[in-house]
């Protein structure tokens, strides 16, 4: 399959008045194409910090990280800006969708910046809405649709640009465990689509649907284990 991620000794350091946090300790980390992580530690252990830097919404301090076969630990943010719409498609706790605008409108969104013309918007932003279940809703705003399909116009968006990662940080938090687990069935069916998902996650039934956990503490990997649903893959 190939190798989508490669992280070489990753830290990353914040200053706090006359101190310096480190926060990440030099990591180092594979992550094959087409796999589903999920990845969790306590607070403070630095997850949220990895997922920025594997988002491309920060650099690290030190070391390397080649995303795709680009090295985009040292790049711009121009050029960061770039690398997120084409390849990583997020996926927020709190939807963040604008709440003016239709279903259709915030799934078309990323595919503005892309420089896509407006019939090719409309129409992948249609095929995606429909992928994720949300045919009847296009036309519908955010206050007009349940936490459980804001969540799936996030999906939606996040998949529209058909990026070479879905990184969804706490995508149930602020849903009811009824609509947690449709959330899940929908990741779940997106990974198996051939997507390389990465979630992260303070809740263990919701990274069980991973097959691989990758558990931090205190800005280091503690564990990497695999999971035997690997074995079960259609």
């Amino acid at each position: 399959m190939g190798l989508i991620i490669k992280i070489r000794n990753i830290t990353r350091d914040f200053p706090m008045g006359n101190d310096v946090v480190k926060v990440l300790k030099g990591i180092d980390l594979d992550i094959e194409r087409g796999e589903y992580v999920a990845l969790m530690g306590p607070s403070g252990s630095g997850k949220s910090t990895l997922m920025n830097l594997l988002g491309c919404l920060d650099t690290p301090t030190s070391g390397s990280y080649e995303l795709n076969g680009k090295d985009v630990s040292n790049m711009t943010d121009d050029e960061l800006a770039e690398i997120r719409n084409k390849e990583i498609g997020f996926v927020f706790q709190t939807f963040n969708l604008l709440p003016r605008t239709t279903a259709l409108e915030n799934v078309a969104l990323p595919m503005i910046y892309a420089g896509v013309s407006k019939k090719d918007r409309t129409a992948r932003a249609e095929e995606v809405l429909t992928q994720v279940g949300l045919a009847d809703r296009m036309d519908h705003k955010p206050n007009q649709l349940s936490g459980g399909q804001r969540q799936r116009v996030a999906v939606g968006r996040a998949l529209v640009n058909s990026p070479s990662i879905i990184l969804a940080d706490e995508p149930t938090g602020n849903l009811d465990s009824k609509t947690s687990v449709e959330i899940m069935n929908l990741f779940n069916k997106i990974h198996q689509a051939g997507n390389t998902v990465i979630l992260v996650t303070h809740e263990e039934e919701i990274a069980e649907n991973a097959h691989r956990i990758i558990r931090l503490r205190d800005g280091m990997i503690e564990s990497d284990s695999l999971r035997e649903v690997m074995d079960l893959k259609l």
